[in-house]
């Protein structure tokens, strides 16, 4: 395993991600979210989408696995949150929609304990349009 590097402006490698809509049944079934905008072309048109969206619970977890990835572990996740601001529509095709995420550490800090934890910006992309605002992780990283 590689040494995790959490300086401030340490870009985390990008992470790009399929979501067929397969991944939507599975996580629907892992989740007991079975709305129909997750499957339904007709029900997401009625609702005023422009298609199936993917759960936003499951472009969350996607842009969480960029962190964990980064860290080594998802035991070292502190802290997540995100704000769902664009949909990801997943057309019926077997490609799917790409979902481009990146990540960068924009603060390191010690806790009073003498654990070192990174902060961490995430993006995560859509037709190059951000589909999740205000996502910030916070990690435990190695010490120096």
């Amino acid at each position: 395993m590689t040494a995790v590097v959490a300086e401030v402006g340490t870009e985390l490698p990008p992470l790009s991600v399929r979501v067929t809509r397969a991944d939507l049944v599975r996580y629907a079934g892992a989740s007991g979210d079975f709305n129909p905008i997750h499957w339904s072309d007709r029900v997401a048109g009625s609702a005023g989408l422009p298609g199936v969206i993917a759960h936003g619970m499951l472009t969350m977890a996607l842009a969480g696995r960029l962190v964990t990835d980064w860290a080594g572990s998802p035991a070292a996740m502190r802290t997540y949150g995100v704000r769902f601001t664009r949909p990801v529509v997943v057309p019926d095709d077997d490609e799917g929609a790409l979902v481009e995420i990146s990540g960068k550490v924009t603060a390191v800090t010690e806790t009073d304990g003498g654990e070192r934890i990174a902060k961490v910006a995430i993006t995560a992309a859509f037709e190059g349009k951000t589909v999740l605002g205000r996502a910030v992780a916070e990690v435990a990283v190695p010490s120096e």
